[in-house]
């Protein structure tokens, strides 16, 4: 019986559809784990499940929400941003409005469309406010803090760097703390020339995501020290750091993220 039975299909008297609730959390979990392709698969499933059992707009808002999400990790194409932004428009999903927009102005940035970016985060912080939601939002503030160095305003983009930390330290929401305290901060520190400070920016992070199992996030600051060890000619360093980490994965070889080390280590042979 068990799952199997409709009737048993509710949490605290909600009815829920495992498929729906259990699989994009799943396909989350996965992706930090360094696990992509089964990510991907799960995700889609979990997507496919919801149209053929024609769940409501909310049900499925929330799972494009999360398809985004591991999209943006994998360094991948967020192809479910027009979905998700019609369907929050339409619904008026504030919140899933807000990250709606926020991943379409995270994707303009990708393409070096900073200027246009930047004021698709701007209305994401504007939609996302009122709302007091606190879920996440360090990401939108280091986004933001990226654009932000990228045109040439640092104070800026420090400000929101802070904002995002106090938001971490407040809430105690550590899921991407590789990335958002340490990883970001690196790269903008590199940015600046200042090497040795993105340097322990970048140990940190490394740090941190093994204590997580953060695969995905161990490569990423990975990949980001060894292209600032490359640059400064310490080439076997950082072939030896990222080979191991690049080495342990067993799939998801199409990923962008993954295509950028590999891309790197070539560099190295």
């Amino acid at each position: 019986m068990g799952l199997a039975n409709p009737a048993h299909r509710t949490i605290e008297g909600l009815s829920f559809e495992p498929s729906t609730r259990i699989l994009p959390n799943l396909a989350r979990t996965l992706a930090y784990l360094g696990y992509i392709d089964q990510a991907q698969s799960r995700m889609d499933q979990a997507l496919s499940e919801a149209c053929r059992l024609g769940h409501d707009a909310y049900t499925l808002v929330t799972m494009l929400h999360v398809a985004n999400w591991i999209d943006w990790l994998t360094c991948s194409p967020m192809v479910h941003i027009e979905e998700m932004l019609s369907l929050s428009t339409e619904h008026g999903f504030r919140y899933y409005l807000g990250w709606a927009l926020a991943f379409r102005g995270r994707s303009l940035i990708g393409f070096g469309q900073a200027q246009e970016g930047l004021a698709l985060l701007m209305q994401a912080l504007a939609e996302l406010r009122p709302t007091g939601s606190v879920t996440r939002m360090p990401i939108l503030l280091t986004w933001l803090a990226e654009v932000y160095a990228k045109l040439g305003q640092p104070v800026k983009a420090q400000n929101y760097l802070a904002e995002a930390a106090k938001f971490v330290e407040d809430t105690d929401e550590r899921m991407l703390e590789a990335e958002l305290l340490y990883r970001v901060p690196g790269d903008l520190l590199a940015a600046t020339a200042n090497q040795a400070a993105a340097e322990r920016n970048y140990l940190q992070a490394i740090a941190v995501a093994k204590r997580q199992s953060a695969k995905l996030l161990q490569l990423r600051a990975s990949t980001s020290l060894a292209r600032l060890w490359r640059d400064q000619g310490r080439q076997t360093e950082a072939r030896d750091l990222l080979a191991p980490i690049y080495e342990w994965f067993t799939e998801g070889f199409d990923a962008p993220v993954l295509k950028d080390a590999k891309a790197l280590l070539d560099e190295f042979a």
